[in-house]
């Protein structure tokens, strides 16, 4: 099983199935919705997924007719995406779990409309915190 929550905490999510077909979408919309470089997103059945929304904090913004984009009405962490032509599955937002997971990405797509800034092979450092440069405040 699979656990995740929004930022906040109003809203949890179970999944008791498999994540499929995982990719880094590059998309304008994904970009927008998600303030970055790229959204995570990946399927899952909606059988298989039990949302605990405490105080009704789940809201959603349909951006084609049919198509929706819930998240937290509180701290507006974006959830999941629900498509009324295939109401069995859910695209969930990676980022939301806490769990680890066992599937990987298995592409990034829509790369032709990536964010001009976003260089997908950088050899950038790493770090576990902050990087060094930052100072705290």
């Amino acid at each position: 099983m699979y656990k995740g929550s929004c930022l906040c905490g109003a809203i949890n999510v179970e999944i008791t199935g498999p994540i499929s077909d995982i990719i880094h979408c590059h998309c304008s919309l994904c970009r927008k919705n998600s303030g970055t470089a790229f959204a995570t997103n990946g399927f899952i059945d909606t059988n298989k997924c039990k949302v605990i929304d405490y105080g009704s904090k789940l809201g959603f913004y349909e951006f084609k007719l049919g198509k929706k984009r819930h998240f937290c009405t509180v701290c507006a962490s974006p959830i999941f995406s629900s498509n009324s032509d295939n109401p069995s599955k859910l695209r969930i937002r990676l980022g939301l779990l806490d769990s680890p997971i066992a599937e990987r990405p298995i592409s990034h797509n829509f790369i032709s409309s990536k964010a001009s800034w976003e260089d997908l092979d950088a050899e950038l450092p790493r770090y576990d915190r902050f990087e060094p440069s930052r100072t705290r405040s």
